[in-house]
């Protein structure tokens, strides 16, 4: 891809590799001309990193995580902070826990999507490790690519790789073991989906892997704020169920349903690599100690 991809070059290749391997739609993203990261934070990941290869209130293990990775395959990892300012002001605001009270979007903001959004905006592409079954809520119809404009530089289209959308836990689990490739040691402590300390906590049998963070809120839709689009998707999905279910044709339902369900075959999501960056939020103001 030499030119600035459209919309509708974006959809056709979607549906182009929908049903590829991650290798494939990583080799595709690779091709990408201009710069390309993957965001990194877990087992998916390092996966990621491996195929490629051949926030400051993170858990401890986390950062030890990223010297393994850094060291085992010889990368550079950049990570990018929040403003200092922004997280001072916070603090000083509402303290240490406000999350516990206003709901996490506004200190994941801060922490997370600010420092992502301005490193985003120079690249042309990113490869992430979202998978279908990650989240029933607002990831079951992510495609393998997509344009990103929400975090699109001037004059750019951000172009999001997916490769293993199609991926269950288990392939990835399977994958790791087979290539002994490294993970971070929380996962042995019943931790799935990690993120900051203070917001992620061991699951419990059958608990889905997204319930053990922000586990005080109720909310079904647990994102925080890096793939924002998935909501956008969703609502969009709700709103057009919405008016099905106000037509009372039965073949006219039975048609709706069966076109979401060949439509969510056609959409898998992928991150671009070119260079690896690790989208990390560091607590700069003062450290967290829990008991």
């Amino acid at each position: 891809m030499t030119a600035i991809p459209t919309i509708d070059l974006v959809d056709a290749l979607a549906t182009e590799y929908a049903d590829k391997s991650p290798s494939e739609i990583l080799e595709l993203a690779l091709s990408q001309q201009g710069e390309i990261a993957i965001s990194f934070s877990g087992a998916e990941d390092v996966v990621l990193i491996d195929m490629a290869h051949n926030l400051g209130r993170l858990h401890p293990e986390t950062y030890q995580f990223l010297e393994t990775v850094r060291k085992h395959y010889g990368i550079k990892i950049e990570i990018c902070f929040p403003e200092a300012d922004a997280v001072q002001q916070l603090v000083n605001e509402k303290g240490l826990f406000s999350f516990y009270q206003d709901d996490h979007k506004e200190c994941c903001g801060i922490r997370k999507v600010q420092p992502l959004r301005k490193k985003l905006a120079t690249l042309d592409g990113w490869i992430t490790g979202q998978r279908k079954d990650q989240s029933p809520g607002t990831r079951t119809e992510i495609p393998v690519i997509q344009a990103d404009s929400g975090f699109s530089g001037e004059g750019k289209q951000l172009i999001k790789y997916n490769p293993l959308a199609n991926w269950s836990s288990a392939d990835v689990w399977n994958y790791i073991r087979m290539m002994e490739i490294p993970y971070n040691p929380l996962h042995e402590k019943g931790f799935i989906s990690i993120g900051c300390e203070p917001c992620t906590r061991p699951v419990l049998p059958n608990q889905h892997e997204r319930e053990g963070r922000w586990w005080w809120e109720e909310a079904t839709h647990k994102e925080c704020g890096l793939h924002a689009g998935n909501l956008k998707k969703l609502e969009l999905s709700r709103q057009r169920h919405e008016k099905i279910k106000n037509v009372n044709n039965p073949c006219m339902l039975v048609g709706y349903s069966y076109l979401k369900y060949q439509n969510m075959r056609l959409l898998p999501s992928f991150k671009i690599l070119l260079q690896i960056f690790v989208i990390q939020n560091l607590f700069l103001s003062h450290p967290l100690t829990t008991a």
